[in-house]
């Protein structure tokens, strides 16, 4: 596999490439587990495919920067790359643990964002990832405002103790634990700071996770770095949930044809047009394959 910037228009090549890897990769995986053990074999595979893909991002990445590729080179070669990786990757998995509708529907949802996110790693646009904060630090911060506050009040030693004290009930009650403020994507464009959710679609189960979001923007909004916490949906049709988080105020909820759009935007990528030219799943995908997802109404799902 010899890469260039060529790389990125050479899906033939790739897919043929991680195919004969795959072959190689299952071999090694048959004589590791039993024929009942598909789930192990499953996970392993996916596995060295994942490090097959790493290892090919690893020398685009290192010849990029060898030959002075631009950002948009280096992202459509490592773009197809991953692609061919995807495809190469579904198909295995079905190999040994045949798909059914719910694991291949939430499997093409789960490629859908760290896809997404290639065009934050090699950004067009003059664009910085950022790391966030924890809530431990948030937390202190906060606390240590308030206590400065109470004791600058015109009260006695005893009554501002009292203050801290109930204060800090009210943070033992709220809090049952850390909360997560790590995202799926933190980054810094045109001098602010962005907070990044990435969704497939909403399920019909998701009060819990739209409380979380809801709270995890609150704490952000009352942070003094001015965040913009942002939720990039795929599906363009969603539920209750998503409209509570649009309609939140503290979220900029966007969805289907929306959410690529903000993406350009941010990115300077129209990851969008890059799929619409070269993801097509049903054309790709293995013949034996695709006849599966079609008897069995799949195919629905293969759509980006």
């Amino acid at each position: 596999m010899n890469i260039t910037k060529e790389t990125a228009k050479n899906k033939e090549g790739l897919l043929q490439y991680f195919r004969d890897r795959s072959s190689e990769f299952l071999s090694e995986v048959n004589g590791e587990y039993g024929n009942t053990e598909y789930k192990k074999k499953a996970k392993k595979l996916n596995t060295l495919l994942v490090k097959a893909r790493t290892t090919i991002i690893e020398i685009i990445e290192q010849k990029g920067k060898k030959e002075n590729w631009t950002n948009k080179e280096i992202l459509e070669c490592v773009l197809m790359v991953t692609y061919c990786n995807y495809v190469v990757m579904l198909e295995v998995r079905h190999s040994v643990w045949p798909y059914e509708y719910m694991a291949f529907s939430r499997r093409i949802g789960e490629l859908w964002e760290p896809f997404c996110k290639l065009a934050f790693e090699y950004p067009i646009n003059d664009l910085e990832l950022f790391v966030p904060p924890l809530f431990a630090d948030v937390k202190k911060q906060l606390a240590d405002e308030i206590e400065d506050f109470i004791n600058g009040l015109n009260l006695t030693n005893e009554e501002k103790e009292q203050l801290i004290k109930y204060y800090n009930k009210v943070w033992s009650l709220v809090m049952s634990g850390e909360i997560q403020l790590e995202l799926d994507l933190h980054f810094i464009f045109e001098g602010k700071k962005y907070v990044v959710d990435f969704k497939s679609g909403f399920g019909s189960n998701e009060k819990g996770n739209t409380n979380r979001l809801l709270l995890v923007a609150s704490i952000y909004h009352n942070l003094e770095d001015n965040y913009e916490p942002l939720i990039f949906v795929r599906a363009s049709e969603n539920n209750n949930y998503f409209n509570t988080l649009k309609n939140s105020g503290i979220w900029s909820a966007f969805s289907g044809s929306e959410t690529y759009d903000e993406l350009h935007k941010y990115s300077g990528f129209d990851i969008r047009s890059w799929i619409n030219q070269n993801v097509n799943w049903a054309e790709d995908l293995d013949d034996d394959f695709v006849e599966h997802l079609e008897s069995n109404d799949l195919t629905q799902y293969l759509t980006w």
